[in-house]
Parts: structure tokens; C-alpha cells; sequence
């Protein structure tokens, strides 16, 4: 029985044995399973895991796209640019912190206001800029202290500049800080400091300018400072622009312009569309927007009459006087009301339906053909032939050559100005358009508003052969390219368009014409063209007869006054469209200003300079 007892009790122990051993064999068995799945299988994950907690990646900024005119000038370059940024959560006391950079290289009180103001917003790992453009001596400072400034670092970034100040400001525009309505996803978007296009081509190409942006995978030790780089994929620079601007017409005509309170002008390449120079005075420079513009700097733009930010080539909308008269004569030539036989005789006013239209010269023109009502811009012509032609003819014609539309140029900034027509009034006033309207409206007056780039539009395609040429700046981003010369046809007849051209001549090289005294002696660059007035308040019956001088009112109170042109008048190429605001008269101020720039732009001619990429930007 004890035999028994001990051979069973040894053979429950051997079971328990093998069943403890099992049991470990397994446990360890899958222990070792966990450390291969966890070490072999799953390791990548982990070992990323555990890098989080001590690398740090960052966006690298790309480059900005430069931005050069047709010969390779710099519009808009980047310069290197040091700033200083905090990061909140490596410092005990944000607020402590700021001001002992403060004592170091000078704070104003609305940085350091800001810097906390952000810091609440964003969250504390975030850094964030405190100031830029740093100067060397700024950066050296810093770097001294910086053992006693946690949190703090300097780096080395970019910064946009605009060489030419003023004379670009209104084509290139200028970049700005990103609005909290601007994010779009974009992470690059929310790095402190980066700025994207605000205004003009800056904007239209941002995101072709901005770039893509790069990053880095730094290791950090446990205060945050960098140990050394781990990876790195570089950021690719932003698309260059290249411009059919002629830098130096630009300078020319903006320097012209400036000699007026309030003008703007456009000069244009009659075949191709190509914009050599658009300007509008005065200006602004972009540069001090790219810097932070002060609140006291920024109330000095809002403040000047002359409205520096607003491009006024493509935005300002005015009547367009008597530059309008060539629709008016088109419209009637096409239709067949007039012919170039057709005379009107000009008392000094037109009678219709009990009313009383005054032409500008109170004793009248005699009798005009349609040749001669141009180059002396008799109102009463026009006013007799738009009776028979009536407003739809007219708008109809008017839209044709580029006025009432957007014409869709690269600057976002342009407006599409007004050619009213009847049912343009009845859902506008809720009223029935009048034949006195229509008189009033043939000589570029009543609701009709257009820009100055519409204006060189039309003359363009007036004197051009009646191509429907369109306004561009940009040439191509990255290449070389010239836009066609061979626009679609608008189905004009050829003497109608020598008829109109022919008026144009006599305005400016004929003893009658408005412009004579401002015509270009030089035959082979002699224009054409036509003086426009804009009134911008009525003249009384009582001043018309006393002969008052326009140039004594107020500034305000005269009229706008307006020149379109072209030249060589043998073989046309350029046009050009003036406007100064409340300059008096078309001949008085804007036609000697047309003079000038016409000048300039056939003796520069840079239609005969390709526009070309520099080798550097090539490569």
C-alpha cells in the first residue's frame, strides 16, 4: 500500500511538473513571440514612435518666384532676411522672456502685444516670430545671450523686395501676412512669418509663385535645442514670372504722371496685346508692406485724395468724353446711316424735342463731315447721327471694341466699367430709356463709365485693321513667349476704319484739330489721336456765355480729361490711352502728357526686343 501510495504520488508530481513546465514553456514561448512581432514585425512603427519624442520636423519655405521685365531686370527679388522666433512651451515666462529680448535689441510695446496675443491662439510647441529684418548687429546680440534666452532662436529666412519701389507698384503688387480666411489646409500657410501675394500679379500667381515646400527631421535634446540633421527634402522654388513691361518706358511714364494730382495711363502694343507700361499716379511702395507697414504710414494712404492703392489704369471708371466718338462714327459708318460724304451743319447746338445740346465750341463748327467733326470734335455730328442710330447700335458697337467688359488682364483688380443700354436702365431705374440719353451717350457722357485699359483696348482695335486684340502681361512663367499677332478679325470694312484713322490724324497734325499743339514734329513718329472731356459737374448757360476758364474752378469741380492715340501714324504699332482726373481738358493736360510718353515708347521700341528669360533662371 505504501509502494502504491509512493509510485502515485510520484507520478502526480511528474504530472504537475510537466504541466508547470508546459505552462512556462509557453509563457516564455510567447514572450518570445511578442519581442520578435514587437522587434522584427512591428519595430518601424514603434522605433517611429519612440523617435517622436526626440525629432522635430520642419517645413522648410521655399523661394518665391522672381518676377523680371521683357529684358531681364528684376521686379521682384528675395533677399535674405533674419528673424528671431519663441517658442512658448521652452520658456517658463513668455511675457518675462520678451521684454529681456526687449532690453537687449528693442522691442516696440505692439510686437511684444502681438507675440502674446498669438501665443494664446496657437498652440505652445508652435513658434513664434517676434521680429524680422533683423540688422547684423541685432543677430549678434541675440546670439551672445541666447544661454540666457530659452526658448529663443534665430533663423535665417527670406524676404521679398520690390527694386523699383513705386514704379511697379500697381502690376507687381506685394505680398502680406496670411489671414485667418486665406488658410486653406495648407501647412506652409500657418509657419510664422510666411507671406502670400496680396495685390496685383502677387496675387493672380501665388500659388504658382509660392512654391512647395520642403522639410527637415531634426534631433532634439530634451530642452528642444537642435543636435544634428537626419534627413532632409528640399523645397522647390516658386515659378519665375516674366513681364512684357519695358522697365525703363515704366519709369518714364510713371515719373510723367507724377507731375499730375491724380492720372493714370496705359501704353499697349497695338498687334499683339503686349502692355509695355500702365501706370497710375500716385503710387505707394510695396516694400513697406513687406516690412509691416505702420499704423500711421497706412492712414496717410487711406487719407491722399489721389487714392494710391487703387490701380486707377484698370479699376478707375470715368466717362470717356469725346475718345467715345469713334464708336459713335463706327457704329453709324457700319450700319449705314453715314457715309464719308455725310455733313452735319453745327450752329454751336443741337435742337431736339423742345431740348437744347450744346456743342463745346458755343458758336459753332459750320459744316462737318465726319473727318473733320473728329479732328475738331463737333458734338452736334455726333448728336444729329445718333438720333437715327439710337443706343443699342451704339452699346452694341462699344462692347465690340472692348468698353462695358472685363477684359480679363492677369490684375484681379480691374473693373468692367458701364455701357448702358435700355434694358441695362429698365432693371437698373425701372425706367424706359430716352432719346435724349442717346444724345448725351454719343459723346462718351451720360451713365457710360470705362477704364483707361478699355480705352487703349479700343483704339488698339480701331487702328489696328480690326483685330480683336486683348490686353497681357505675363508672358509665361519659365519660357519665352510672345503673344500672337494675329488676333481674330472683328469684320470692320477697311474704309471705315481709314476714315476713322484719318480723323485721328487731323486731331493731333492738323492746324484745327483739338491736339495740334501737342503733336510730335518727328514724321517718322508722328501719332494720331483723339482729346476726350469728361464733365464732372454741369456748366450753366450763364458760365458758357461769360467764357470761364475751367481751370479756376476747384480742384474737384473740373473736368476729367482724357487722350487716346497711336503712332507712327504711317504704320501704326503703339496706342496709348491718358487719363488725368479733374485735369480740365483733353488738350490741356492729357495730350501733351501723350505726347511725352508716345515719344518715349517708338524711340525705345521694345517690340523689337524679344522678351527673353535670364540664363540663370533657364538653367
Amino acid at each position: 500500500m505504501n509502494k502504491l501510495s509512493s509510485d502515485s504520488m510520484g507520478h502526480i508530481f511528474s504530472r504537475r511538473s510537466f504541466v508547470i513546465g508546459a505552462l512556462q514553456f509557453l509563457l516564455l514561448g510567447g514572450m518570445a513571440a511578442r519581442l520578435i512581432w514587437l522587434q522584427v514585425f512591428q519595430g518601424d512603427k514603434y522605433r517611429t514612435l519612440s523617435d517622436k519624442n526626440r525629432i522635430n520636423t520642419k517645413l522648410l519655405i521655399p523661394s518665391r518666384g522672381i518676377i523680371y521685365d521683357r529684358d531681364g531686370k528684376y521686379l521682384a527679388k528675395n533677399e535674405q532676411n533674419f528673424r528671431v522666433f519663441i517658442v512658448p512651451e521652452q520658456t517658463k515666462d513668455l511675457e518675462s522672456a520678451l521684454f529681456a529680448l526687449d532690453q537687449i535689441i528693442g522691442l516696440e510695446q505692439s510686437r511684444i502685444e502681438r507675440v502674446l496675443s498669438e501665443a494664446k491662439k496657437k498652440a505652445q510647441f508652435v513658434p513664434l516670430e517676434v521680429k524680422d529684418n533683423l540688422s547684423w548687429e541685432d543677430v549678434a546680440k541675440i546670439e551672445v545671450n541666447l544661454p540666457d534666452l530659452p526658448g529663443l532662436s534665430i533663423d535665417t529666412g527670406e524676404i521679398r523686395t520690390y527694386p523699383y519701389g513705386q514704379l511697379t507698384a500697381h502690376i507687381i503688387g506685394h505680398v502680406g501676412a496670411v489671414n485667418k480666411s486665406e488658410l486653406t489646409g495648407d501647412r506652409v500657410l500657418t509657419l510664422p512669418g510666411f507671406k502670400i501675394g496680396k495685390t496685383a500679379l502677387e496675387k493672380t500667381y501665388d500659388l504658382n509663385l509660392r512654391g512647395r515646400a520642403g522639410n527637415s527631421h531634426v534631433e532634439v535634446n530634451v530642452t528642444g535645442r537642435e543636435i544634428r540633421e537626419l534627413s532632409k527634402q528640399n523645397s522647390k522654388a516658386g515659378s519665375p514670372l516674366v513681364l512684357s513691361v519695358d522697365i525703363e518706358l515704366q519709369e518714364i511714364l510713371q515719373k510723367r504722371l507724377a507731375r499730375e494730382k491724380s492720372a493714370s495711363a496705359v501704353i499697349m502694343d497695338a498687334k499683339t496685346g503686349a502692355i509695355y507700361a500702365l501706370a497710375s499716379s500716385p503710387s505707394f511702395d510695396p516694400n513697406m508692406f513687406t516690412k509691416g507697414v505702420s499704423v500711421e504710414d497706412w492712414e496717410a494712404l487711406l487719407a491722399d485724395s489721389g487714392y494710391p492703392l487703387t490701380n486707377k489704369a484698370v479699376a478707375g471708371q470715368y466717362p470717356p468724353g469725346s475718345t467715345f466718338k469713334m464708336v459713335t462714327a463706327l457704329a453709324a459708318l457700319e450700319t449705314g446711316i453715314i457715309d464719308r460724304r455725310t455733313r452735319v451743319t453745327c450752329p454751336g447746338y443741337f435742337e431736339f424735342g423742345g431740348d437744347r445740346f450744346h456743342c463745346w465750341k458755343h458758336s459753332g463748327h459750320g459744316s462737318m463731315d465726319l473727318v473733320s467733326a473728329l479732328s475738331e470734335s463737333c458734338d452736334t455730328y455726333f448728336y444729329k447721327i445718333s438720333t437715327e442710330l439710337g443706343i443699342e447700335k451704339i452699346s452694341a458697337m462699344a462692347r465690340i471694341l472692348g468698353l462695358g467688359n472685363k477684359l480679363d488682364i492677369e490684375l484681379r483688380e480691374e473693373r468692367p466699367g458701364l455701357m448702358p443700354d435700355k434694358n441695362w436702365k429698365m432693371g437698373y431705374f425701372g425706367e424706359s430709356w430716352k432719346t435724349g440719353e442717346t444724345i448725351v451717350a454719343s459723346i462718351g457722357q451720360s451713365y457710360i463709365q470705362t477704364t483707361p485699359l478699355q480705352l487703349a483696348v479700343m483704339t488698339a482695335r480701331l487702328i489696328n485693321g480690326g483685330f480683336a486684340v486683348k490686353p497681357w502681361i505675363v508672358s509665361q512663367m519659365g519660357n519665352h513667349y510672345e503673344a500672337q499677332e494675329k488676333w481674330p478679325e472683328l469684320g470692320f470694312k477697311k474704309e471705315h476704319l481709314d476714315l476713322i484713322k484719318k480723323g485721328m490724324d487731323k486731331a493731333v497734325n492738323h492746324r484745327d484739330g483739338t491736339a495740334f499743339k501737342s503733336r510730335i514734329e518727328n514724321a517718322s513718329i508722328a501719332m494720331g489721336g483723339k482729346t476726350g472731356t469728361a464733365q464732372v459737374r454741369r456748366i450753366t448757360m450763364a458760365q458758357r456765355l461769360a467764357g470761364f476758364d475751367i481751370m479756376e474752378l476747384p480742384w474737384k469741380h473740373r473736368h476729367h480729361a482724357l487722350f487716346v492715340g497711336y503712332g507712327p501714324v504711317d504704320n501704326p504699332r503703339y496706342v496709348c490711352s491718358v487719363v488725368v482726373e479733374h485735369g480740365g481738358g483733353g488738350s490741356i493736360s492729357a495730350a501733351p502728357l501723350a505726347k511725352d510718353i508716345m515719344v518715349a515708347a517708338q524711340k525705345k521700341a521694345p517690340h523689337e526686343r524679344p522678351i527673353k528669360l535670364p540664363k540663370s533662371e533657364v538653367a
